[in-house]
């Protein structure tokens, strides 16, 4: 079986493959290919393109490098960012139904959103997580609707935008602003944030701050490849 599953992974390795390009790609019956790719999706390691076709899954990406180089990455962008922008800056990787601060550079005076390194916060508020969710597939993010303080149609204005932007959901008086962070498959490797609050950061972004963290999400994908 695990052959069989590599067989599916290399099939989509060079350009997204239909069911049927799977099938003709890998000799396998189509109900094996399917269930397999399934699986397959279902640990991140292949993923669903808009077309419907699968192709390498973020998963990939995060076993050949692994959490901690994307970090240490991430980390040597966040200071130019926090210092660009005013505010404290975050990166976070998605672990389930959580996402994981695994880098920052807080803002050294003043009032300051801080989020330590290691903490854990819902997959259910703040820009982050919207940025973390805006391309993964509707059978990850459905389940999380319910208990969220954004909707389907936020998830939809981020993948239309590149960014996201969210006010006083994960604590009062602090807003964020969050851009992901993609592979070359277009997967997302994590998301790229600054927090603060909100009378500093304010209820509609500035273009500059908007493009300082855009910037920093291009810099760090085009390092990590």
């Amino acid at each position: 079986m695990l052959d069989k599953a590599v067989a599916i992974l290399r099939a989509v390795s060079a350009e997204p493959a239909t069911l049927a390009e799977l099938v003709e790609r890998t000799g396998l019956p189509r109900a094996t290919a399917h269930r397999l790719a399934v699986a397959l999706e279902g640990h991140r390691l292949v993923r669903r393109t808009s077309a419907g076709a699968w192709a390498p899954g973020p998963g990939l990406a995060e076993l050949g490098r692994g959490t901690a180089d994307v970090a240490e990455i991430a980390g040597r962008h966040l200071a130019a960012l926090r210092d660009a922008s005013g505010e404290s800056a975050q990166f976070y990787v998605r672990d389930g139904a959580a996402r994981v601060c695994v880098a920052a550079a807080e803002r050294t005076s003043g009032l300051r959103d801080t989020v330590p390194v290691g903490a854990r916060l819902p997959m259910t508020a703040g820009s982050a997580a919207h940025a973390l969710l805006a391309f993964a597939p509707a059978d990850e993010v459905t389940p999380l609707l319910s208990a969220a303080s954004f909707t389907t149609r936020t998830l939809l204005d981020v993948r239309r935008r590149g960014w996201a932007h969210s006010i006083a959901e994960r604590e009062p008086g602090v807003a964020s602003l969050s851009a992901p962070v993609r592979d070359p498959a277009g997967g997302v490797l994590g998301a790229v944030s600054i927090s603060g609050p909100v009378e500093r950061l304010g209820r509609r972004p500035s273009p500059e701050v908007v493009g300082a963290v855009l910037d920093a999400a291009s810099a760090i994908s085009r390092a990590a490849r």
